[in-house]
């Protein structure tokens, strides 16, 4: 019985922010899903498989009106360049007559050629809009987790701020660590908790928000260190949903903080200051500007601890 190796095996690469993990079994790219391909693609991989298609499709029908001399009037004797320009023409349905169909052969072509144009047109406008139209919440996250401390107990906070004009609504936040430990026998086990938030849902979220989850006996945090976080590969993932009304529709994001970007003894600065006209004033460039944790914060009068925004 003969055991493939996992490295020859299709398997695709899932990224998390800076984590990264394998799906074997798998290919990165699956012809029969054309859709999703597409849509996973990044812009220069997205224009570059449209140009390749492109000429493929042209350089196919170029061949057909190549291969019977004659089809294609005006059109130099063997001359596949000929051939080319008018498939590129034909495909476009531009037409500018001096060269043209000659022979019915000619004329199937050319014709299947047009309707081919007109549904490689339709589906790459298509996929044009759903790429360009793909809403996003452009969110602003702080740089690293903290552990400071709150109401007398060390808490891990995570600071996000709004960054589009408008205002986001019915804004949810979820929390989950990723634990690396070794079982008695030996293996490494990887197990995701969800970390509990003292609040996981704000009504409006027009600045920031700072996310927060007690480290007490009750979370799976409790007792942890930097030593500790390190040793466990400690994880964080947080994930955000909210509704744009400018949009109308759900936008969500997600973000990845690996264990050394986990910061112990600090504490993030007030990014809401009020301004000489008593209005709150966010300061986008001041988001996970961390600061000396000195016990606890003193309120500002506007927190998101108690209006429920920040």
């Amino acid at each position: 019985m003969t055991t493939k190796h996992p490295h020859r095996e299709k398997f695709a690469r899932v990224r998390l922010g800076a984590y990264e993990f394998r799906k074997v079994g798998i290919s990165r790219f699956d012809v029969r899903d054309p859709y999703h391909l597409a849509i996973t693609l990044t812009w220069p991989g997205y224009l570059l498989a449209l140009l390749a298609l492109y000429l493929a499709v042209n350089l196919v029908f170029a061949v057909l009106f190549w291969l019977v001399p004659g089809s294609v009037a005006n059109a130099r004797p063997h001359s596949f360049a000929d051939a080319v320009f008018f498939s590129i023409e034909t495909m476009a349905t531009v037409g500018y007559g001096e060269m043209y169909p000659a022979t019915l052969y000619g004329h199937v072509i050319a014709s299947t050629e047009i309707v081919s144009g007109l549904a490689f047109t339709a589906i790459l406008t298509g996929l044009t809009f759903v790429r360009f139209s793909r809403p996003r919440a452009k969110l602003v996250f702080a740089a690293n987790p903290v552990v400071a401390m709150h109401n007398t107990k060390p808490t891990l906070m995570l600071q996000v701020a709004n960054g589009r004009p408008g205002v986001l609504s019915d804004t949810t936040a979820k929390l989950n660590v990723l634990l690396s430990e070794r079982a008695a026998d030996g293996r490494l086990l990887r197990r995701a908790q969800e970390l509990r938030l003292e609040r996981a849902h704000i009504p409006l979220f027009p600045l920031s928000w700072t996310l927060m989850h007690v480290l007490d006996e009750k979370s799976p945090l409790y007792g942890y260190d930097p030593a500790r976080v390190l040793e466990s590969e400690a994880r964080i993932f947080v994930t955000l949903e909210a509704h744009d009304p400018m949009l109308a529709t759900l936008v969500h994001e997600i973000r990845t903080y690996a264990p050394e970007d986990i910061r112990f003894g600090v504490r993030y600065r007030d990014p809401v200051v009020i301004g000489h006209d008593g209005l709150p004033v966010l300061d986008l460039r001041t988001i996970g500007a961390l600061e000396r944790d000195v016990g606890e914060q003193p309120e500002t009068g506007w927190t998101e601890r108690e209006e429920g925004w920040g």
